[in-house]
């Protein structure tokens, strides 16, 4: 049953999307222009987010660390591309307290001059290397359109920041994040992404290239939602990261960085919810199972306390709504806030030893005995995720193109925009050309070979990569 409140997506996929964050009280407009109050539905997200990723980046060796908000503008000038890169976003801090600042800090847009300036002081030797250090912060940057999740002035991520001995070693941590992401959103967030090499025109400010994992929301507008970025000696040429080698000569340390956002909680709601409200995935939902007494009865009550003991036994994350609330309102709530699970319990299901189990994603209702609930519900976690995917993976496949002329492109973005797979020659004025159309953007370089017949579909010259297109948030 629709949601009144919640524009259809048909209708109108920009307002369908505020609506369900709305509606789903994941944030509120804050008092401060563009930036949002994360409410605790969606705080709730974002921390089961940080503990899985967080658990993921230590299995890898990585450690926390945490850097100071402020970066003084002569620390953030020594990496000319990177201040060039984020100048047009930086705030800037030009008094402490009553007193005006003899250098103005900026409120950091990103981390990797402090932990430069860090690394500089702490790398002596070859024995000192790896350095694999992660931080969860804030950032700032000064947007000028923004949208909940998508853009704000301010937002939560996490950066990694490595320093090694050799270019081999920094580009294997390169490779070896993105795949972490990649499984993170394939595994957990049931999105599945794209992933490759960022062109010149669309890499880092300071990298020597970029990777990055590219996802497709269910209207085909693309989201970067992931980047990897290989620095090799750029920043510690800049910031004198110095160390003594095996030969026991001076020499440059690699260095790496790469990041997720909240920007991830928006690709959840645009990859999977619908009309009704928010539709999350079991592995990434905060609370997995909403039990509902139709009345607010105690014996009823009971019985979902024990149904939820059996559960959490389980690892499962369970949520009683004991409200004195009418049926109908508990369900329409449950929906809107995406619970996988709803267990319905009513004294006709008591009479009977029985509940009825319901998905979030598909409506499906199962009539279950109460000695049976934890195996079914078990059971249809697993495969609602595994759902999930499939119809993210089905969406994206069928909205995947391969074309050999800007007509062809010019009629999948106006009509059924998604990925496009096109030959490019490495012109970044093709590149410009290409944006022409419905602001196409290159997403990443899949593929790069000496091509024998193919052609660039904007010049006609010989072509250098494939390149993923799209049009993107």
């Amino acid at each position: 049953m629709k949601n009144e409140k919640i524009t259809e997506r048909s209708v109108d996929f920009a307002k369908w999307y505020t609506d369900v964050i709305k509606a789903a009280k994941l944030t509120d407009y804050s008092s401060v222009k563009g930036c949002i109050i994360l409410e605790p539905n969606g705080y709730a997200i974002w921390e089961k987010m940080q503990s899985v990723l967080d658990t993921m980046f230590k299995k890898t060796g990585h450690k926390n660390v945490y850097m100071p908000v402020f970066i003084p503008e002569s620390l953030l000038n020594k990496e000319s591309e990177l201040i060039e890169g984020f100048a047009p976003e930086c705030a800037w801090i030009t008094t402490g307290g009553s007193n005006i600042l003899e250098e103005r800090m900026a409120f950091r847009p990103t981390s990797e001059t402090l932990f430069s300036d860090y690394y500089a002081k702490k790398v002596r030797s070859y024995k000192d290397l790896p350095l694999l250090y992660n931080q969860w912060a804030n950032v700032v940057r000064w947007e000028k359109e923004t949208r909940p999740f998508l853009r704000s002035r301010e937002f939560l991520w996490q950066e990694g920041h490595t320093v090694h001995a050799t270019e081999e070693e920094a580009k294997r941590e390169t490779d070896k994040m993105l795949e972490t992401y990649k499984e993170f959103f394939e595994k957990y967030l049931a999105i599945p992404v794209v992933t490759g090499r960022k062109t010149e025109k669309e890499k880092f400010a300071g990298a020597e290239y970029t990777l990055t994992i590219e996802a497709l929301m269910q209207n085909g507008v693309c989201l970067q939602s992931g980047t990897s970025h290989y620095f090799g000696q750029k920043f510690s040429k800049a910031y004198d990261i110095k160390f003594i080698n095996k030969n026991n000569e001076f020499e440059y340390a690699y260095q790496t960085s790469w990041g997720v956002s909240t920007r991830m909680i928006g690709a959840l709601i645009m990859a999977h919810s619908d009309d009704r409200g928010l539709v999350l995935p079991p592995k990434i939902a905060p609370t997995q199972v909403c039990i509902v007494p139709i009345k607010n009865d105690e014996k009823l009550l009971s019985i979902a306390e024990k149904i939820e003991g059996s559960l959490v036994s389980k690892d499962i994350s369970v949520y009683i709504d004991g409200t004195d609330r009418s049926a109908g309102f508990k369900f329409a709530e449950a929906e809107v806030n995406g619970y996988p699970i709803r267990i319905e319990l009513g004294f006709r299901d008591l009479e009977n030893n029985e509940v009825t189990v319901v998905r979030r994603d598909t409506s499906d209702k199962m009539t279950v005995k109460l000695n049976d609930v934890v195996n079914v519900v078990m059971q249809q976690l697993d495969k609602m995720q595994n759902d999930m995917f499939e119809r993210a993976l089905k969406n994206k496949n069928e909205r995947t193109y391969t074309v050999t002329s800007l007509e062809e492109v010019e009629k999948i973005m106006n009509e059924k925009p998604g990925f496009v797979n096109a030959h490019w020659c490495g012109n970044e004025e093709c590149e410009l050309k290409m944006k022409e159309i419905r602001g196409t953007k290159s997403r990443c370089i899949s593929e790069t070979k000496d091509y024998e017949t193919e052609t660039c579909i904007v010049c006609g010259k010989k072509a250098k990569h494939n390149v993923v297109w799209g049009i993107q948030y």
